[in-house]
């Protein structure tokens, strides 16, 4: 009895200690209620395109602010179910749920928690998540001051907009973003499940992390929601088995322009430095959604095609794969987290192989069954012949790829780089860039920062400055073998023609649309090397880049696809210079314009470079490169104003295809990175002018034809156009045609579509009165 009533008062008093305690210790400490009262959730920098479409975000927490009016009715049940069904009864303590709680805590030191979302709420703001008895009462606390604060629907806006949800995402629209790539009010019964399920342990229960977990959680979540009947049985079935697919990546955007996305947030970083990613900064590119889908789409695909063109390396890895069925799907797992996720080209282990069948799991489980046409680029490989090391047996981690067709086939990541850029020619603005294959795998933007040989797509600006001196498209060149100082080890340097076949004499129009070379150089050296490196300069160029020698008529300078289409968009725009511009506003996240941009002029009104003239008689013979010469393949697109030149460099290290229509000029390059041939039939024709014919396709509709009238000041000379004042000059009418005619011969194979840079020389010297 004694020791009962002992008890007793040792438990009140132990009461009254604690009360005095959170009333003269904790209470005078707890933190004022502004952080709610007066919430700034610390918003990221976003990129968007012209068109208003998110293409990109920055900031260590990924958070979009959505209104709890806005939050679908599902997903607030969703959590409600989940994380506390009474939230609109209780006080800010349920504490019928929190004496269950405590029986098991009284077992030991708080192992099991009764939060409640206001409690949550509380510790987020405001305190730690440690197990302490004096942390958990200022909780209560502190619970309690906001319901008296605050409305319950202001408390659940605060939790489902300020939670962590894994991923840098804090809110639940954040994390539907970074998980499936959509709204909330996208989402499906499945998908709001698994998120509701995050907030318990958003690590553990991370579905790109641990997907097994994640789904368990979304299981229960699910359960509780059709008990609470907030859906129907109908309803849980189909959402216990859909399938789920969640970025491995984090937050994925619908248009891929991460380089442009990053580009952007240089700009923004340089002004408002660490600033940028918490104030929810708005960057407006002059990026088109729809002409950047299509360009990355066009880079993607004919980068896959090139890589496929030239054989299988073989698997990525080998794991063994244990007999037990668990063992084997960890191993599993664990081989495909280490695969970097490149764009629709998926990882998979394979499970069992043959020459007319191939089963491979990939990281979400599905089994997929690959045959036919899928195993042709990989035959070799499931040949019992196969070396090992490129051999696809069980184990070995593959990459596969779903067909037009929606069947499966084996691929592989590429190693070859490309870039593509697309510029509006009488402004400058950006339409569409992509620096590279992948953004995930490399982040060097080729674009911008790529210096590269053009090869023979810089010879359009050696004719320009041969148009300038009074040169025609009828004037005739001597083709025939030239032997100029400044060859290797004291030897004559000898340009050559890519078959190495020599015509006679040719037309400069003919020479062009051909890309021959020894003609080029003939035309350089008769307009005059000084004057006509002097003439490149207005295009843009870097000079120091390019070399003061003979060699420059064949693109042994250096430029950035950017700086190319820079220079095209004189030839398109009808001479002016126009400065490429990627931004047009930014503000912040009221909408208030917070940088003041300056938008450089358009054509007219900026700075000409070229006479009228001199674009009329360009453009007239770049129309029959697009037509008739290397780049006729562009014909197929049925527009007559497309004009625009190839360029191979030596041993084919770089394919180019650089060229305009209805005022877009665009600009394609593939190679690799450590520069090595892309392969012997390999040219700007095969190569690049793939990419820039897909893109156009796609963007050109939108912009009618240009006409290009004759100016004023060019008149016909022996049928083809020529500057009025040099029309009575001879001398103007024929280069090096005094030497003798070749005797015809016969070409060893059909003329290729293309006139690489031959092998690079030690510069030679002009020849004295050339």
């Amino acid at each position: 009895m004694r020791a009962g009533i002992g008890a007793g008062i040792a438990a009140l008093g132990g009461a009254i200690a604690l009360a005095c305690y959170a009333a003269f210790v904790i209470r005078p400490n707890l933190p004022t209620l502004e952080a709610v009262t007066d919430y700034r959730p610390k918003i990221p920098l976003r990129v968007y395109t012209a068109d208003k479409v998110l293409i990109g975000e920055f900031g260590e927490e990924h958070r979009d602010f959505t209104p709890i009016a806005e939050v679908p009715d599902l997903m607030k049940k969703a959590v409600l179910a989940i994380e506390d069904t009474r939230f609109y009864e209780h006080g800010g303590i349920d504490w019928i749920r929190a004496m269950g709680a405590a029986r098991a805590n009284l077992r030991g030191s708080f192992r099991q928690g009764a939060s409640t979302i206001t409690m949550q709420v509380a510790r987020d703001f405001y305190l730690s998540k440690d197990k302490f008895v004096s942390r958990k009462i200022a909780e209560i606390m502190l619970a309690y001051r906001i319901e008296d604060a605050l409305e319950k629907d202001k408390i659940l806006e605060l939790y489902m907009n300020n939670i962590f949800l894994g991923q840098r995402s804090y809110g639940f629209a954040s994390a539907a973003q970074a998980y499936f790539g959509k709204s909330l009010k996208e989402l499906s019964i499945a998908e709001t499940a698994m998120l509701a399920g995050l907030p318990q342990n958003p690590s553990r229960n991370n579905p790109a992390v641990n997907p097994k977990k994640a789904r368990s959680r979304q299981q229960a979540v699910l359960k509780r929601m059709y008990e609470l009947d907030y859906i129907t049985e109908a309803q849980y079935e189909a959402a216990k088995k859909e399938q789920l697919h969640v970025n491995q990546r984090g937050q994925e955007f619908d248009t891929h322009a991460e380089y442009v996305a990053e580009l952007a947030r240089q700009v923004v970083f340089a002004e408002f430095k660490e600033e940028s990613y918490t104030r929810g900064i708005n960057v407006y590119t002059t990026i088109q959604s729809t002409d950047q889908n299509a360009a990355y789409a066009s880079v993607r695909r004919n980068v896959v095609a090139y890589d496929q063109r030239h054989g299988y390396r073989g698997p990525e890895a080998s794991i063994e794969l244990p007999a037990d069925e668990e063992e084997r799907g960890d191993a599993i797992d664990d081989a495909l987290s280490k695969r970097v996720v490149s764009d629709g080209l998926i990882p998979a282990v394979v499970l069992q192989a043959s020459p007319t069948l191939v089963k491979a799991e990939t990281s979400d489980g599905d089994v997929i069954s690959i045959s036919g046409d899928g195993l042709k680029l990989a035959a070799s490989a499931l040949s019992d012949k196969a070396k090992p090391a490129t051999a696809i047996r069980a184990g070995a981690v593959i990459r596969i790829m779903q067909t037009e067709k929606k069947t499966w086939a084996i691929t592989q990541v590429p190693k070859v780089a490309a870039a593509f850029v697309a510029l509006d020619a009488n402004t400058g603005a950006y339409q569409a860039m992509v620096g590279g294959f992948d953004y995930g795998l490399q982040k060097y933007n080729h674009v911008t920062q790529a210096w590269r040989q053009p090869g023979s797509a810089f010879k359009p600006f050696i004719y320009s400055a041969a148009v300038a001196k009074g040169f025609g498209p009828a004037t005739l060149i001597a083709d025939q073998p030239l032997e100029m100082p400044g060859g290797a080890n004291g030897e004559a340097w000898k340009p050559q023609n890519d078959d190495f076949v020599f015509d006679g004499q040719v037309t400069m129009r003919r020479s062009l649309a051909a890309s021959k070379n020894v003609p080029s150089v003939r035309l350089l050296r008769a307009a005059g090397l000084d004057d006509t490196h002097a003439f490149l300069a207005r295009f843009g160029f870097d000079m120091p880049r390019h070399p003061k020698n003979y060699t420059i008529a064949l693109g042994t300078g250096a430029v950035t696809p950017l700086q190319l289409a820079g220079a095209y968009a004189v030839f398109a725009n009808g001479g002016y210079k126009v400065t490429p511009y990627l931004i047009s506003r930014v503000t912040d996240a009221k909408g208030v314009p917070i940088m003041d941009i300056k938008l450089p002029p358009a054509a007219a009104a900026g700075e000409r470079v070229l006479d009228e003239r001199n674009v009329f008689i360009m453009d007239s013979m770049m129309r029959d490169v697009a037509r008739s010469g290397t780049g006729a393949a562009a014909g197929r697109l049925g527009r007559a104003d497309l004009a625009g030149k190839t360029g191979t460099t030596s041993d084919s290290f770089d394919g180019w295809f650089a060229g305009y229509g209805g005022g877009v000029v665009a600009v394609a390059w593939m190679g690799y990175d450590e520069p090595k041939s892309l392969g012997g039939r390999e040219f700007g024709a095969t190569l690049s002018l793939p990419i820039w014919m897909d893109y156009m396709r796609a963007a050109l509709p939108k912009h009618p034809p240009v006409d290009r009238p004759a100016p004023e000041g060019v008149v016909q000379m022996n049928g083809d156009w020529i500057l009025e004042e040099y029309a009575g000059d001879p001398t103007v009418r024929a280069v090096d045609m005094e030497a003798a005619p070749l005797e015809p011969e016969a070409p060893a194979e059909p003329e290729p579509p293309e006139a690489p840079v031959p092998p690079a020389q030690p510069a030679p010297q002009p020849a004295t009165g050339a």
